[in-house]
């Protein structure tokens, strides 16, 4: 017998026959939940009921994540990272019925991440959507611990010497794909989506779909950004036929990049470890720092990267050990030309 607490309600579970039974009590008294499972497992010995369980009993995990799918489509929140999330959820538990994920099952799963090198943040992400999936199917779903999230925010960016030199190793079709990256700092798969017909003269637009909080935003072009347009102009024509793609590999969508990002870095850092450990997504940290420090308002840099809250462009606006040894130099200086200013007081006689 197992009669456990889910929330303020009493649960019980255990095995019949080589079927695992789990049901709520809907009691908040313990003594009153044990004497139902009691009487439920009496009515079983008896054959007075069997467990001939209904359809919606019967539903597999990859079931509910398809019904959160097609929900999320139907109200255009089908980012690609809930695309992902989606994904990774059935490949681990879709096989499971939902009645008979346990709590145990999600503990495995998660000791199993760890090991393979999965951050917090990511196996979080996962248990999320499988909560959604159970509560768009009125079901309840097993007890998930939400892991620390704390520290885990990343900190890597790229210095512009470091760009510069990282560009000279990367594939041609990849140039100006992370050069455009550096610049604006939109994220891999907005970048892959843009299309011919989502410029408009000197401003390219962003369509909401596309967007991973599903707002549309654009910017215009100017210096190297309208310089990656003109090449990416004298790229359209593939095989006799203009693709309607931006950013393109031989006509197709820009797919592969970690492979060749980590060959890129590894031959740039040849001399230099600051390389080490560097993804695309730093991209988008490095365009925060550039704007900021070009002296572009904080509300104009959240438009371009498509922040909606200044916690979430704090993230991105990272401080480097170069940003804190000129702020003290500008410290310094302040305090010399005060010093300077200063009037030194006779002492009446």
């Amino acid at each position: 017998m197992a009669v456990y607490k889910r929330g303020k309600t009493y649960w019980y579970t255990f095995v019949w026959n080589g079927r695992r039974v789990q049901r709520s009590t809907k009691q908040s008294n313990r003594k009153a939940a044990i004497d139902i499972e009691s009487a439920y497992r009496t009515v079983l010995a008896k054959g007075e009921v069997g467990l001939s369980t209904p359809k919606q009993e019967r539903r597999t995990v990859a079931e509910l994540l398809d019904a959160l799918k097609a929900d999320y489509e139907q109200n255009a929140k089908l980012s690609p990272q809930n695309r992902s999330l989606l994904v990774r959820a059935r490949q681990d538990f879709g096989s499971k019925l939902a009645t008979e994920l346990t709590a145990e099952d999600v503990e495995k799963y998660v000791q199993r991440r760890k090991a393979e090198g999965a951050k917090n943040a990511t196996i979080n992400r996962v248990g999320e959507i499988l909560r959604r999936s159970f509560k768009l199917a009125r079901l309840t779903p097993p007890d998930m611990v939400h892991l620390s999230e704390k520290n885990n925010t990343r900190q890597g960016f790229f210095g512009d010497q470091e760009f510069r030199a990282l560009h000279s190793y990367l594939p041609n079709d990849l140039k100006d794909f992370c050069h455009f990256a550096y610049l604006t700092g939109w994220r891999r798969n907005e970048i892959r989506s843009l299309r011919w017909a989502d410029v408009e003269e000197n401003t390219i637009r962003l369509r909401g779909e596309n967007a991973k909080n599903r707002n549309p935003r654009c910017v215009v072009l100017a210096g190297e950004l309208k310089q990656i347009l003109e090449r990416r102009q004298q790229e359209r024509l593939v095989d006799g036929v203009l693709t309607s793609l931006v950013f393109h590999r031989s006509g197709e969508p820009i797919g592969e990049f970690k492979k060749s990002g980590a060959t890129a870095c590894l031959a740039a850092g040849k001399k230099q470890r600051t390389y080490a450990g560097k993804i695309f997504h730093d991209f988008r940290r490095t365009a925060a720092r550039n704007l900021v420090r070009a002296g572009v308002s904080e509300r104009t840099c959240m438009e371009i990267l498509g922040h909606k809250t200044r916690s979430m462009f704090d993230r991105y606006n990272i401080t480097s050990e170069k940003d804190l040894a000129e702020a003290m130099e500008r410290l310094e200086r302040f305090h010399q030309a005060r010093e300077r200013k200063v009037v030194p007081i006779v002492a009446a006689r």
